[in-house]
């Protein structure tokens, strides 16, 4: 559909009243199928209405941390099972510790929101206040665990739906695969609209398990019922005995830490502050507590239910989960804690159990959204610092970085596929980076508060910072404890393949920034040098000639009229009979330019013609060469293969030689035309730099004048 383009000029035309001229662009056939996939491309000025409310902000940006209650419980009890049924009583200590952690850094990051408000979250605030290097580092961190988010909530989410849908864990990897490619698609349709498609979702999870958990306790404690999941009557056998002293510390070390999985993408607030409506500050740390509250609730209702209901859960329950003494063996699939508390709650294969895996299924794969938010924003940034290739900092059709969102989803679809879509193993390589954000962000925020402090005069304000910077400390030290806790015990299960990837990121990104910085200085205009941009003494032309015809005749005209200290035409002889009748007919035509003849006794054309130019510019360094060479513009695929071959191959040599300058002249043959009037039939014909920019329609002024 063609719109109106208005044009302005003259005064009023634009901020410093130049003219300015407004190009819609006009959508092309091929446009189709990614218009029904992601939508109509926005206008920059739109930019406005895709702000997100608190309503819309929860599920976009703390999916993660809410859905995680689907899976963390779990792996604290598979960590416990090590040492068998009797480990399982500290399970409520370990999520106590986890409550204790989550509200910790809920609370440190509201001081985030509101001392940076500008998106960097942890990147900005280490690199403010502990230099480049430690924001590279938790940008390194945070990249690494955006990728597993992803990864992790996708296969956890399949290993949850095929609790009722079978088919789908019988087919992991290729369903995760294909849950990568539509939250892509979904994404790349723009935040806003990303964000009420998972709102829904989200809420009927956190609907759902708030059911779970007081229908649970109904049973459980008003009617005094027995309640068994399907687990309950098989037992564990333990892996390594009954431990104690140092093997059983490590252990519930080892199971805390897995149960710290509850806190990844609580840092993605920090960093999508701008993508919140007005008041940005109030409105993000207000959806930090309400997350926190939230995740905390459901985390430990969960737990409390599966001891109440006796789950089972091993690590290798093949072998070591037993049914009247034998083992279950390779045929049984074991379910996830919240299917299996579900079950005894609800009854199994009941609306609420049905309702409840599905909204579970659900909302794990729309948990990937948090990173698919958080990554691309946080490459923008990094792309702006020099640090990320510039692609990444632009936005799409539909205003998202369109660009982070794909790398994204390679980078995670490539995961799944190497670990076979298996939460168990991914999970193994999760949540060291967040815990490297954390630490070094809350430990950047005690400098911010340090740094504030010593010039803050007024009483009030300088009580609010100092709570402040106690409750960002108190967080440094506990996730900085942590760290070292993950660290230790998920090192040799997997987190060093995390690390490895952190180490590759800021590898890559420094040598990135490196080379920007290279060119810029390269490249940089001086301005005490003013020897440095001279005129050049003439510019010697040289038009390149192989035969007589219409395009060397226009090649000619045109070097003409750029008024040349010195034109000559050139041409190389490799065919003696030929190079004759060209000079013959040059001469009967009466050409006033000189043609020089070019010797190639080996048949060669472009080594001839690089030399000559280069020993012109040896002869006369102060000159600047120009070359025009003539070239075919064709309508079909195929004539390229036919015509052009040697005027490519000498305008790539051209390029690399100092002080010359290359300059196509084309010339349209028939077929070009038809191309043109397919093209037309389509209402787009698509000139030289239309692919990015769109073809310029004809401008019209508007009768008043003025521009818009």
């Amino acid at each position: 559909m063609l719109k109106k383009i208005r044009c302005g000029s003259g005064r009023g035309g634009g901020p410093d009243g130049f003219p300015t001229l407004t190009i819609l662009r006009v959508p092309k056939l091929t446009d189709v199928p990614k218009r029904i996939l992601i939508g109509r491309a926005l206008r920059s000025d739109k930019l406005g209405e895709t702000l997100l409310p608190k309503r819309v902000a929860l599920p976009v940006f703390a999916s993660d941390p809410l859905s995680s209650v689907a899976y963390a419980p779990g792996e604290v009890l598979l960590v416990l099972s090590v040492a068998g049924l009797s480990a399982y009583h500290f399970s409520p200590w370990i999520a106590l510790a986890v409550v204790i952690l989550m509200f910790t850094v809920v609370a440190s990051y509201r001081q985030n929101v509101h001392a940076y408000p500008s998106g960097g979250g942890d990147y900005e605030v280490a690199t403010t206040n502990l230099g480049p290097k430690a924001g590279l580092t938790v940008a390194s961190a945070l990249l690494v665990d955006y990728v597993l988010t992803v990864a992790v909530s996708i296969s956890s989410g399949i290993e949850n739906l095929g609790s009722a849908v079978p088919f789908v864990v019988e087919h992991k990897t290729t369903s995760a695969v294909v849950v990568i490619v539509l939250l892509t698609l979904m994404n790349l349709r723009g935040v806003k609209e990303s964000g009420t498609l998972f709102a829904i979702p989200t809420y009927v999870f956190v609907f759902g398990v708030f059911s779970l958990i007081l229908w649970g306790a109904w049973r459980g404690i008003v009617l005094d019922e027995t309640m068994k999941a399907p687990t309950a009557d098989f037992e564990i056998k333990p892996e390594h005995g009954d431990l104690a002293g140092f093997a059983l510390l490590f252990l519930l070390l080892r199971a805390f830490s897995s149960g710290c999985a509850a806190l990844t993408g609580v840092e993605a607030i920090s960093n999508g502050v701008p993508a919140f409506r007005k008041p940005k500050s109030k409105n993000a740390a207000a959806t930090l507590a309400l997350m926190g509250g939230l995740a905390v609730t459901m985390f430990c209702g969960i737990i409390f239910l599966a001891l109440a209901t006796d789950v089972r859960m091993a690590e290798q329950p093949a072998q070591d989960l037993l049914r009247d003494g034998v083992p279950v063996g390779s045929g049984y699939v074991q379910d996830p804690v919240i299917s299996q508390v579900a079950a005894a709650v609800f009854g199994e294969r009941t609306f609420f159990f049905v309702l409840l895996a599905a909204a579970t299924a659900l909302v794990l794969f729309l948990a990937a959204n948090t990173a698919y938010n958080g990554f691309p924003l946080l490459g923008s940034i990094l792309a702006q610092d020099r640090y990320l290739p510039r692609q990444l900092h632009t936005r799409g059709d539909r205003l998202a970085f369109s660009n982070g969102i794909v790398l994204l989803a390679g980078a995670a679809a490539l995961l799944v596929w190497v670990y076979g879509a298996d939460s168990t193993r991914l999970i193994q390589l999760y949540i060291v980076g967040v815990f490297v954000s954390f630490t070094l962000s809350q430990t950047g925020m005690v400098r911010h508060w340090n740094r504030h402090l010593r010039t803050e005069r007024n009483p009030a304000r300088r009580r609010r910072m100092i709570r402040s910077r106690a409750i960002n400390a108190f967080g440094a030290f506990f996730t900085g404890l942590v760290l070292v806790v993950v660290l230790a015990t998920k090192f040799t299960h997997g987190a060093w393949v995390a690390l490895l990837g952190m180490v590759i990121f800021y590898v890559t990104m420094t040598a990135i920034r490196r080379h920007y910085d290279s060119v810029a200085e390269e490249i940089a205009a001086a301005e005490q040098r003013p020897d440095e941009y001279v005129r050049p003494s003439r510019v010697r032309s040289i038009v390149l000639v192989s035969k007589l015809h219409k395009p060397t005749l226009r090649a000619l005209a045109y070097a003409k009229l750029m008024h040349a200290g010195e034109l000559e035409a050139l041409t190389v002889n490799v065919d003696p009979a030929e190079t004759k009748a060209l000079k013959e007919e040059w001469e009967r035509r009466g050409i006033n330019v000189p043609l020089k003849i070019l010797d190639s006794p080996y048949r060669e054309v472009t080594r001839p013609v690089i030399e000559y130019v280069k020993n012109l510019r040896q002869e006369s360094p102060r000159d600047a060469v120009s070359v025009y060479i003539p070239e075919y513009v064709v309508g079909h695929w195929y004539e390229h293969l036919l015509h052009n071959q040697s005027a490519l191959r000498l305008k790539g040599r051209l390029l690399f030689t100092p002080g010359v300058m290359v300059t196509s002249v084309p010339y349209q043959l028939r077929s070009s035309e038809a191309a043109k009037k397919r093209a037309k039939k389509r209402q787009e014909w698509n000139a030289p730099g239309s692919v990015r920019r769109g073809p310029v329609e004809k401008a019209r002024k508007e009768p008043t004048g003025k521009s818009n």
